[in-house]
């Protein structure tokens, strides 16, 4: 699945690939590699305020398009990312589920994958948090039961010897590129339709947005919280149409106990069921030659809609940009932002399945159903 080069994670290893390489490597159990080069993403700095984990994503095709490494024009195209292996390092602190943000968009480079350099305490919370999800799909009658398990123990045996793969200090790179996050004080957008064209938001504020889409695997719970947080201070029908589809179930049912679903409610929103929704191009579809704002991976032409103009934002962005009826100005997305941490504790809380009494109970209780199955 090209939008998903995380799944070996942090065990494994995994590539983005095309279908049919995919069932090559199902039906031998072989896959040929040639060890890619590798392109190094160095971030430094402080994230400034109202700047989201997004406008990091967009900042590393905007930083090689300023050195002339990407080019937006399919007619001698340049990429320095394309076959290689994204690296970046810099962001030791992030959540999992953030880090993943960063990893998702390394396809709409065209990288073969992607690392992220992190403290071990973030993934240990995490495969904590995912033994018990793990465990409680057992028991819902998820399956296979005897491979999730293995995953389980895999992750338990990991904790043991909590060690995670670092680069060699004296490792080459085909490109290092240095990303100042102190410089970054405006969001970053990719423009209409090309995940490549990235501009700062000053440069196409103004332009009249017809439909917002938040949702698809480029966001989390914390992505919703923080977006229904920004309609409340609108607190009314927002003028453009506004889509909000939650990846997961899971996420959905904490959204809606914490209310947030009325918020979107009061906006106006058309709530999708958690997925992949408009991102898939497939299902529904936004308004044929309607301007959009979207939160997915990638705005390839007529993805979203027959003829649409698509930009990609932050989640953020996204959520002014519906209150406004346009992209605003940067004064006007600050206005609203500066109310909202885009890196807070509280909006940006993620599902700790050990930390939920159901999920561990069911948990124990298929780990012990479980403790004589022999792999």
């Amino acid at each position: 699945v090209s939008t998903q080069s995380t799944w070996g994670f942090p065990i494994g290893i995994s590539f983005p690939a095309g279908s049919g390489l995919v069932a090559f490597g199902a039906a031998t159990g072989f896959m040929p590699l040639d060890m890619p080069e590798s392109v190094l993403v160095r971030f430094h700095g402080k994230m400034q305020p109202g700047i989201t984990l997004r406008d990091l994503v967009n900042a590393i095709p905007y930083a090689a398009l300023k050195k002339g490494t990407l080019t937006v024009a399919k007619k001698g195209k340049k990429n320095v990312f394309s076959g290689r292996a994204l690296e970046i390092e810099g962001l030791p602190f992030l959540k999992v589920e953030q880090a993943f943000e960063l990893s998702d968009a390394s396809a709409e480079r065209s990288a073969s994958g992607c690392t992220i350099q992190l403290d071990t305490e973030p993934v240990i919370e995490y495969l904590k948090s995912n033994i018990v999800l793990l465990r409680w799909m057992i028991s819902e009658g998820y399956g296979d039961a005897r491979t999730l398990e293995r995953r389980a123990r895999a992750m338990e045996k990991w904790l043991e010897n909590p060690v995670l793969i670092k680069a060699d200090k004296d490792a080459e790179y085909a490109e290092v590129i240095e990303i100042d996050m102190d410089s970054i004080k405006e969001p970053l957008l990719a423009c209409p339709n090309d995940p490549d064209d990235i501009k700062p938001l000053s440069e196409v504020a103004g332009t009249k947005i017809d439909e917002v889409f938040i949702g698809s695997c480029m966001t989390n719970i914390g992505h919703f919280r923080a977006a229904g947080k920004l309609m409340a201070q609108h607190n009314g029908p927002v003028p453009s149409k506004l889509w909000i589809a939650p990846p997961t179930k899971m996420d959905q049912h904490q959204l809606v106990k914490e209310g947030y679903y009325g918020i979107y409610g009061v906006a106006g929103a058309r709530t999708e069921m958690p997925g992949c929704s408009l991102c898939m191009g497939n299902q529904a579809r936004v308004a044929s030659k309607s301007t959009v704002v979207s939160t997915s991976t990638r705005n390839f032409p007529n993805r979203l809609g027959d003829g649409a103009n698509v930009f990609l934002s932050s989640a953020e962005l996204a959520a002014v940009t519906a209150i406004v009826g346009a992209l605003p100005t940067n004064e006007q997305y600050m206005k609203y932002a500066q109310k909202v941490d885009t890196m807070s504790a509280d909006i940006y809380r993620y599902l700790n399945f050990n930390e939920i009494a159901d999920y561990q109970k069911a948990a124990n209780l298929s780990k012990d159903k479980m403790s004589s199955t022999k792999f």
